[in-house]
């Protein structure tokens, strides 16, 4: 299972360490912060102890309104289920009484400067991919206006020389040979590179190229969102290749569907372009519009 040590939020996000240094290694095991509040009044049924938990200001204002007895009642209910660490927001003090029970207890207690909202926004994002179920798979991953496309098709098929057309006309590179999908949700997949080939394309014939130094920073963005999956075959002579295909096709990764695509491969075709079209044609259907239905429309009125 995948985890994210607190070292690494409190590096991340250049968090002060109230208490709790040697205990920095503990690990994180789930995607979105928790704020207690049903928890300070004693209910428990539900509660997500292996989230990282936020204390705000209504968090705190509440408790700074309490007797000491009070405090330590509430705190010590919370602080008994070991949750990874605690962070305080805005820079709120006043918090002797909190890292009193952080230290007995072992748990790491941080500080931000940032208000409550912003940073828990931050945070989720940073855990959420952090966290995310991934798979790697061989293809190209590319953003084509906007679009993020996973390329893939046989060893030698073309997928880099592709890519390589697709980077000149303007549009960027993600991820060569090795592409990383992340899960974000059941609807969302996220393509990204595993770092050793960020930024190398690998053209047969050429060898390595880094597209950044080719052509500049707009070639290359670290991740996208998976939109379109475009695969490159062979050309098939027997094949029907002008049908409407008014039934769209999908292929799954890690239970999510994503829209599918075969571009046959015959010398002379513009195969950069007919992926600029099917990524263009797919964002026009997201507005409203199918050329399909539209054609259709027509033939029914003759």
């Amino acid at each position: 299972m995948k985890s994210i040590a607190v070292k690494e939020l409190a590096s991340r996000f250049n968090l002060e360490v109230l208490v709790g240094t040697e205990h920095l290694d503990r690990k994180i095991l789930k995607a979105r912060a928790y704020r207690p509040g049903l928890e300070f009044m004693g209910y428990f049924d539900f509660f997500p102890q292996e989230h990282v938990q936020i204390l705000g200001k209504k968090e705190i204002t509440y408790l700074h309104r309490l007797t000491e007895d009070e405090r330590n009642f509430h705190i010590g209910n919370i602080v008994k289920y070991h949750p990874p660490c605690f962070i305080v927001t805005s820079g709120q003090e006043g918090l002797k009484y909190l890292t009193k029970h952080c230290v007995e207890e072992g748990i790491p207690l941080l500080r931000t400067q940032e208000p409550t909202a912003a940073f828990v926004g931050m945070l989720d994002a940073y855990l959420l991919k952090g966290l995310a179920p991934e798979i790697a798979v061989h293809g190209v991953c590319l953003n084509v206006s906007g679009i993020g496309i996973l390329l893939r098709g046989k060893s030698g098929v073309g997928k880099s020389e592709t890519a390589h057309t697709l980077i000149r006309r303007g549009h960027r590179l993600v991820a060569d040979d090795i592409v990383v999908l992340k899960k974000l949700s059941s609807q969302t997949l996220l393509g990204s590179h595993n770092e050793k080939s960020k930024e190398f394309l690998a053209l047969r014939s050429v060898g390595l190229v880094n597209v950044v130094r080719l052509y500049g920073r707009k070639a290359f963005q670290d991740e996208t969102r998976i939109t379109l999956d475009i695969e490159l075959t062979r050309w098939r002579e027997n094949d029907l290749n002008n049908d409407l295909d008014l039934e769209p096709s999908f292929v799954e990764y890690m239970g999510v569907q994503i829209p599918h695509f075969e571009i046959q491969l015959q010398p002379g075709r513009d195969v950069a372009g007919l992926i600029e079209a099917a990524a263009n044609n797919w964002y026009l259907k997201q507005q409203g519009y199918s050329a399909v239905e539209d054609f259709m429309k027509r033939l029914e009125c003759d």
